[in-house]
C-alpha cells in the first residue's frame, strides 16, 4: 500500500478545453495520467490530488470528470485549486464516492498520517500581490489551521499538507503558510498550479525539516509520484 501525488488533472471530458494549447506536452495528457496510473497504482493505493482538477464550471458537468478519477484505482484525497468552480459544499462531494475524499476545514488519514490541507493563493510580497489577493490569503491560512486542528483534535501527530498554490513567492520569503507547516510540525508540503516557465525556478527539496514536493502534472510527465511506501 503506497502513497501517490498529482496536480492539475485539468480534465475536460464534458468540454472542448484541449490543454495542448498549452504546449505539445499536454496532447491528450488524459490518456497519459490514465495510462501511467493504472501501470503502478493499485486498488489498496491511495492517491493526493492537488487540485485544479477539472475545468468544469458547474457540477453537472464536472461529475464526468470525477467519474474518470473514480473509476482508477486506489482512494484518492483531493483539494480545491483555482480553476475547479465545480466545487460546492464539501458535505455534497464527500457523499458522491466511497473512494474520493475532499478536504476543506477537514482531513483525511493514511495509516498513521493526516492529510490535511486548504487551495492557497498568492502569497505576500509577491509581483502582482493585491490588498485583495490580501483577504483570500487570509481565508486560506485560518482553513488550512482549521484542516490541521481538526486532525490534532482527533489524536494525530504525524501532518502532510496539501496546497494549490506555491506556499511561498517567487522570492522564496517565509510565509504564514510556512510558519503554520512548522508549528504543526508538517513533514511533506505537496503542492501544484505551477506549469511552462515557471517551472524553471521551484520549491523543492527538504528546507528547514519539510519536504516540499511539487506535483503539476506535467512537471512529473503525467505520471504519479510515490511520496512513500
Amino acid at each position: 500500500m503506497g502513497l501517490y501525488a498529482i496536480s492539475d488533472l485539468h480534465l475536460a471530458l464534458s468540454g472542448d478545453k484541449p490543454m495542448d494549447v498549452f504546449g505539445e506536452k499536454w496532447y491528450r495528457h488524459d490518456e497519459k495520467i490514465k495510462s501511467n496510473w493504472l501501470d503502478k497504482i493499485k486498488k489498496e493505493d491511495t492517491v493526493l490530488i492537488g487540485g485544479d482538477i477539472s475545468w468544469s464550471m458547474k457540477m453537472e458537468e464536472g461529475l464526468k470528470d470525477l467519474d474518470w478519477i473514480h473509476e482508477l484505482p486506489g482512494t484518492k484525497i483531493l483539494i480545491k485549486g483555482n480553476h475547479d468552480y465545480w466545487w460546492q459544499s464539501i458535505s455534497k462531494l464527500n457523499a458522491l464516492y466511497g473512494d474520493m475524499n475532499f478536504i476543506q476545514n477537514n482531513f483525511f488519514s493514511y495509516e498513521d498520517y493526516a492529510i490535511c490541507g486548504t487551495r492557497g493563493w498568492n502569497c505576500p510580497g509577491g509581483e502582482h500581490f493585491t490588498s485583495h489577493d490580501e483577504k483570500i490569503y487570509t481565508r486560506e491560512l485560518n482553513r488550512l489551521r482549521l484542516s490541521l486542528d481538526s486532525a490534532v483534535k482527533a489524536g494525530f501527530k504525524k501532518f502532510i499538507a496539501m496546497v494549490h498554490y506555491p506556499p511561498t513567492n517567487e522570492k522564496f520569503n517565509e510565509t504564514e503558510f510556512i510558519r503554520i507547516f512548522k508549528e504543526y510540525g508538517v513533514e511533506k508540503v505537496i503542492y501544484g498550479h505551477l506549469h511552462g516557465p515557471a517551472l524553471s525556478r521551484v520549491m523543492v527539496g527538504n528546507i528547514d525539516g519539510i519536504e516540499y514536493i511539487l506535483t503539476s502534472a506535467d512537471y512529473i510527465d503525467f505520471n504519479p509520484i510515490k511520496i512513500f511506501s
